[in-house]
């Protein structure tokens, strides 16, 4: 009898179909995927894999059209949109390619903004951004603005905007495609860390030595997982 933990991410025969202009697109075809806790799992296709829209799936910014989504024992596939605003507030912390930051809030009040939905008090939020952005390296730099900071610390005040609500997981898209690949290493190498303390990470990359730093890689082609292998194995 088998007593491995379960999955923090389960989905089962899940698909994604668009309709456009009369035509049906199928972005995903029945789809099977187990993600466990602390683990650290990279997601790569081309453009038009399907790729994106799985991403979009576990980050609750898209429903699937059949199939079923168990995020922490909670069926996602089935809940309605406020449901669907929790768990992207409290379960899952983005981080993406072009940073999303408020350029006229400070580093400190950006990554405050998910508390600020989830009804934190002042107090708190402040001190839990502040522990957040001490997490990532700027704790010198939480009052400076997006426009103040390299592409680099932006990005960093973007991944502690992400653990700030201390999610059950990190979705990361494309998170060093705007950076030069000095900071684009650094910042991996943060990930590489987060994952050392506990966190689960799924980053979505088109870079294979990015996803070289996963302990396990999913490849998408045309809406199939067509490949699911520890990196040891690649």
């Amino acid at each position: 009898m088998s007593h491995a933990p379960k999955p923090i991410i389960r989905l089962e025969d899940l698909q994604r179909r668009y309709v456009m202009g009369g035509a049906h697109i199928d972005a995903l075809h029945r789809v099977d995927l187990s993600v466990g806790g602390n683990e650290y799992l990279a997601i790569m296709g081309q453009s038009g894999s399907g790729k994106s829209t799985l991403m979009n799936i576990i980050g609750c910014l898209d429903r699937p059209t059949d199939g079923e989504y168990w995020l922490n024992e909670e069926r996602v596939s089935r809940m309605d949109d406020r449901q669907l605003a929790r768990i992207r507030n409290q379960e899952i912390g983005f981080v993406f390619q072009t940073f999303n930051l408020l350029p006229r809030m400070s580093a400190l009040a950006n990554v405050e903004v998910p508390l600020v939905y989830g009804g934190i008090r002042r107090k708190e939020r402040h001190a839990l951004a502040t522990e957040a952005l001490e997490k990532v390296g700027l704790g010198d730099r939480m009052n400076h603005r997006p426009p103040e900071m390299s592409g680099g610390q932006r990005q960093r005040v973007a991944i502690a905007r992400a653990l700030v609500t201390n999610p059950s997981i990190l979705l990361a898209d494309e998170p060093t495609g705007n950076l030069d690949s000095s900071t684009g290493e650094e910042i991996m190498g943060l990930f590489d860390r987060l994952q050392q303390e506990g966190n689960t990470l799924i980053v979505v990359t088109h870079e294979q030595h990015i996803a070289d730093r996963a302990s396990r890689v999913v490849q998408l082609s045309d809406g199939d997982i067509v490949s699911d292998q520890p990196v040891s194995e690649n």
